[in-house]
């Protein structure tokens, strides 16, 4: 016998009946669950994105505490965790329907303590050899692969009217990891707050202590409680049971390729500034302590993912993606008057600013991005089975299934943005002195991405 939605609510384990749709469903039962589904999947993912860009606080200061990495390897480090979580997102986003929301978020923000813990051993020992800072940084990309998962899960949870801003909140706030962490490293590493633990410190030429394994061993009780909340507190979904032989054709419409581009140039931005901005800005301002600063950018970039989805919800995303790679390509040109000239030169404030335009429109872009990914994939699955005589019944379930598919196989694709904005960084200025080349790569890709979301969806649909 199929239990109630109200008694799999209270046992917190599989809910067997769940119609989003139906307002009377939704308002009496349904919106209760996925609310609370979705403010336990928020912290989680916040979590996770504070472990995808340690390095991104911690490169900065490994040569501080006794170790001598070039600037190439250093750029390097912030660079990996992007690959792993790349390429993770792949299978990633096809667990929620195997295994089921709940299990997937306990399991995927648990193993996270593994490479926290480890590195915060690593950078106490100036021994340590640079292999085993890339395998931790490998490590490190399982989180970021957590959001694939974890917006594929909350998408089952919402009506097709609500899935924008839903995923807005979860992946706006789950994006403000990468704030969180640049905001708390800084404070934590200057603190003596696990010695019980094997936290020695560095001492500094002034005088002063740096404990660069807080930054890494932080994270590791709150990743311990969340994971406790998520497996007590969550849900799994019957609705959402798909193998993965079904979720595969996804992969073969053109559309999902045409979205993963657009996505790069979105949550890729994203990820890849927030992951090379530091290290960016010590390289061509190294007299300004860019760690007082950096965790801006990311703050912005995920409270405008919020926004993002919310306002496309009601104007639509393709315009909103249109205007937001408009306003890319004109932020990405004017970053180029804000740089020194062979060390000389350049407006610090005028750059940190263009670039807190930059991660503002990213994270605008992502969440309108994400809302055409789900508003294109519900279509074309409805209307396949519809036409294939299909019940009502069976297209919604599909389109859920399908939809979460994509949305997770796409984000994929955006991670990789992660790995090749630091690296073409680090490339451009170990050739030319200057990291302009990379940027000319990045200006040029967003009057690509403005071109094609008019010429494949602005010219087909007012939305």
């Amino acid at each position: 016998m199929s239990q109630s939605p109200t008694n799999n609510q209270k046992s917190g384990s599989l809910i067997t009946e769940w119609r989003p749709e139906e307002p009377a469903f939704w308002q009496s039962k349904g919106h209760g669950i996925a609310s609370r589904n979705l403010w336990i999947s928020v912290p989680c993912l916040l979590l996770a994105f504070c472990v995808w860009m340690l390095f991104s606080a911690v490169a900065v200061n490994l040569n501080k505490v006794g170790f001598n990495f070039t600037t190439d390897q250093l750029f390097m480090l912030t660079a990996l965790p992007s690959v792993s979580g790349a390429l993770l997102r792949v299978p990633y986003s096809f667990m929620v329907p195997v295994f089921g929301g709940r299990r997937w978020t306990a399991f995927s923000t648990g193993i996270l303590i593994i490479p926290c813990v480890w590195l915060g051993f690593a950078v106490q020992n100036p021994a340590t050899p640079f292999s085993v800072f890339i395998m931790i940084a490998l490590l490190c990309g399982f989180a970021g692969a957590n959001f694939a998962s974890s917006m594929a899960n909350i998408s089952f949870f919402f009506p097709k009217a609500k899935q924008g801003g839903a995923l807005g909140i979860n992946g706006g706030l789950g994006n403000l990891g990468v704030s969180v962490m640049q905001l708390v490293a800084p404070l934590v590493i200057s603190l003596s707050m696990f010695a019980v633990f094997g936290g020695t410190g560095v001492e500094q030429a002034d005088g002063t202590m740096l404990f660069l394994e807080n930054a890494a061993w932080v994270w590791v009780p709150l990743l311990a409680i969340f994971t406790i909340a998520a497996w007590f507190g969550m849900n799994d979904l019957a609705t959402s049971k798909a193998s993965l032989k079904e979720q595969l054709p996804v992969l073969k419409r053109a559309h999902l390729w045409i979205m993963g581009v657009l996505y790069l140039a979105t949550f890729g931005s994203f990820i890849g500034f927030s992951a090379g901005f530091a290290m960016l800005a010590k390289t061509q301002f190294p007299d300004v302590n860019i760690l007082h600063f950096a965790f801006f950018g990311p703050l912005f970039g995920a409270l405008a993912r919020s926004a993002g989805g919310a306002i496309s919800d009601r104007f639509g995303g393709t315009r909103v993606s249109l205007l937001n790679f408009i306003f890319m390509a004109i932020f990405s040109a004017l970053l180029f008057t804000t740089l020194p000239h062979n060390g000389v030169g350049g407006n610090f404030i005028a750059f940190f600013g263009v670039f807190l335009m930059l991660f503002l429109t990213a994270g605008l872009g992502s969440g309108s991005t994400f809302q055409m990914i789900s508003v294109i994939f519900r279509k074309l699955t409805m209307d396949r089975v519809k036409a294939q005589g299909g019940t009502e019944e069976r297209a919604l379930r599909e389109a859920a299934t399908d939809t979460a598919a994509a949305l997770g196989f796409i984000s994929a694709i955006g991670a990789i943005g992660g790995f090749f904005i630091p690296k073409a960084f680090g490339t451009s200025l170990a050739l030319t002195g200057s990291p302009a080349g990379a940027m000319k790569v990045f200006l040029v890709f967003y009057i690509v991405c403005v071109v094609i979301t008019w010429a494949v969806y602005g010219r087909k649909s007012s939305k």
